[in-house]
């Protein structure tokens, strides 16, 4: 579809040129006898990996054992022969933002051990963030409105309301404490604009801002100041008391307080993981396990046929004690299917309307009539939501309740203000690092980034490539797993190998077979797994009792279609046949981006149906025939009788069917 879009005019100025983060290790003191060998102090490229591989693999005692093992005796030993020294030269690589420990201490609090925070100054890490070529393609410098068929677009946050905004204006307490150490260079930038330099070498001015407050941030720190008046601070205990009367945390120095653009109800925006999937798994998920019933809903996941990528719960899902996002994901894939039969149609629907909003959050960029569709899922749940109750599948710690009084479901009713303010949610995450810190963890974390900065500089320098990283723009455009990889793809694809991460996702439209309209890629392997097989044998192999007819149909059709008139006889010709192919797509939500491959395996049916038993499941759910873009899985289930007339053993037919559309994944 044709775009159109409008840039600010005030933004996006040059203010010179210089250095970026890789032209800055010309500087350091080994840059002259780099030139002479572009490892320094590394005798080669091969010594730079073992040292490189015996610091990120092995610990220090082990490092000692290796260089003392009697396979030295007959072989050359590196340049480095002690663990110190080894240790020695990868801290002497350059580390343009270095980490720090800070002692925290505060008056009427007292900890047995003190409290010391391990950190890095923020403006410091967004300047080397800036200045890295690897993320050249991934910058923009200018707010910005695209328009695509009349409709206005979301994407990321210079797309979006607050971006153009904040360029318009320019010409826990321990928790909040540490903050104001970590984030005071950046209140700075905020008011003053702060020169940096862009992956290109060009200087351009940025603000570092949390976004400008509705007023409400004014509102919270008058508060504060009312409580703070009456009652110390820091006392603590009549001040969280206090505080808990007007719905505060007891926090008198937030951090944000004195950041300019800064207000909580903006820059603590919901995000899928912490918000939709964490909303998921203590509300629609409990009210489905009372509705359906814990064993019922378990046999209903356990009986379900494996998909590759795509977790199985081979025990159920109620006993499970922990899950992961990805987990919840696979869950919601399923689950309206997997319910449907079990309550009500009702219930189903109101499942079926938060899981689609949970789904289209995540959509990478947003326009009007998606904003509008989420809008619709909330209040079709709404408009359903009184059959959980009546299922009486909502419940407390005193038995059932009545209400929807849940602070994450009103907070789901923003979300379309926050998409308008900022930009799509899937840029947001609020994911925290699990490590239990210790002192030397300053030194590691230093030691591994200048490793991964030396690594890359030493690999472009030795192969003659420039510094720069080109922009570059494609028609075509293959998702991006790993921006150092796309990079070193481009300008040495002779060391793709060299560079660790995620692979890049492969490109099936080049070399695969298409689709009639070409908006889908099919892979298989070289080789097939049946390399002659007649239509009676694929038939039975593959449990395909109508394959001769629908083989006959596909060719009179193709014949058709090119102006000719086959005729084909079933009861000759052979065939390779492939156990299993990957299938690709373009994105759902961008059509230009193309989605990593997903693998297609044949699995047996778990039932087979006699003839008797086929003209019942029929009578009851249809026949089971593919129809465009569309597949039926077969999924046994213990629910469910088939009675198939006094002709059959009596025994309890477990069928349920599932109509999966073979377009782009859901809630990815």
């Amino acid at each position: 579809m044709p775009a159109t879009g409008t840039c600010h005019l005030q933004s996006g100025y040059i203010f010179g040129i210089g250095r970026n983060m890789l032209d800055r290790l010309d500087g350091d003191p080994y840059a002259y006898w780099q030139k002479i060998s572009h490892y320094y102090p590394f005798h080669d490229e091969g010594e730079w990996e073992l040292g490189k591989f015996l610091v990120e693999n092995l610990t220090q005692t082990q490092i000692i054992k290796f260089l003392k093992s009697k396979w030295f005796n007959n072989h050359a030993r590196p340049s480095f022969t002690m663990k110190d020294q080894l240790l020695g030269w990868m801290d002497s690589l350059p580390c343009f933002t270095e980490w720090k420990v800070s002692k925290m201490e505060f008056s009427g609090y007292k900890t047995v051990h003190p409290i010391k925070l391990i950190w890095r100054d923020a403006l410091e890490v967004v300047k080397q963030l800036f200045s890295d070529p690897i993320f050249t393609n991934h910058m923009t410098y200018t707010p910005h409105v695209v328009n695509v068929a009349n409709q206005r677009e979301y994407g990321d946050y210079m797309s979006a309301d607050m971006a153009w905004r904040i360029q318009d204006h320019l010409p826990a307490r321990l928790w909040h404490k540490c903050m104001d150490l970590v984030l005071a260079n950046l209140k700075a930038a905020a008011l003053h604009g702060c020169f940096m330099l862009n992956p290109s070498r060009y200087i351009r001015i940025l603000v570092m801002g949390y976004f400008t407050p509705p007023r409400t941030g004014k509102h919270t720190l008058q508060q504060i100041a009312n409580i703070s008046h009456n009652v110390n601070p820091w006392d603590l205990d009549k001040f969280q008391k206090a505080a808990k009367v007007a719905n505060l945390s007891g926090v008198h120095m937030p951090f944000w307080r004195d950041w300019i653009y800064a207000c909580p109800s903006i820059f603590l925006a919901g995000e899928v993981l912490h918000t939709c999937f964490k909303i998921f798994a203590d509300h629609p998920l409990k009210w489905v396990k009372e509705a359906v019933g814990a064993d019922e809903l378990d046999n209903r996941f356990i009986i379900q046929h494996k998909r590759v990528s795509t977790c199985h719960f081979a025990k159920g899902i109620t006993q499970v004690k922990q899950m992961m996002g990805h987990e919840y994901r696979d869950i919601q894939r399923t689950i309206v299917a997997s319910i449907t039969g079990a309550t009500s149609p009702q219930f189903v629907c109101a499942i079926h309307a938060i899981v689609e909003f949970i789904y289209l959050t995540q959509n990478p960029v947003h326009s009007p009539e998606t904003l509008q569709s989420m809008e619709q899922a909330i209040s079709d749940f709404h408009s359903f939501k009184g059959a959980i109750i009546e299922a009486e599948a909502r419940k407390g710690k005193k038995g059932v309740k009545e209400d929807f009084f849940i602070p994450k479901l009103k907070l789901l009713q923003s979300f379309k203000g926050m998409v308008q303010w900022l930009g799509t949610l899937m840029q947001f995450s609020a994911d925290t690092t699990d490590k239990d810190f210790m002192e030397q963890c300053m030194w590691i974390l230093d030691r591994q980034e200048a490793m991964e900065i030396f690594d890359l500089y030493a690999l472009m320098t030795s192969r003659g490539a420039s510094l720069v990283n080109a922009m570059h723009a494609e028609e075509d455009e293959v998702e991006t797993t790993n921006p150092a990889l796309s990079w070193i793809s481009r300008v040495l694809p002779d060391e793709v190998k060299s560079v660790h991460g995620p692979r890049p996702v492969r490109n099936h439209f080049l070399k695969g077979i298409l689709s009639g309209d070409a908006q889908t890629a099919f892979q298989v392997n070289v080789t097939p797994d049946y390399r002659s097989l007649s239509p009676a044998e694929i038939s039975t192999k593959y449990t395909l009792p109508n394959f001769n007819r629908a083989l006959a149909d596909f060719i009179t059709r193709s014949s058709m279609s090119g102006g000719e008139n086959t005729h084909w006889d079933p009861k000759y010709g052979r065939y390779q046949a492939w156990n299993k192919f990957r299938l690709q797509l373009y994105s759902a939500f961008q059509q230009c981006v193309i989605m990593p491959s997903r693998q297609a395996i044949v699995l047996k049916l778990s039932i087979m149906l006699t003839g008797e038993q086929h003209e019942a499941f029929t009578a009851r759910f249809g026949d089971i025939r593919p129809i465009q873009d569309e597949i039926f899985i077969p999924v046994a289930s213990r629910s469910m009788h088939l009675d198939c007339g006094s002709g059959t053993s009596g025994q309890d037919l477990a069928v349920e069917i599932h109509r999966v559309r073979i377009l782009q994944s859901k809630y990815h």
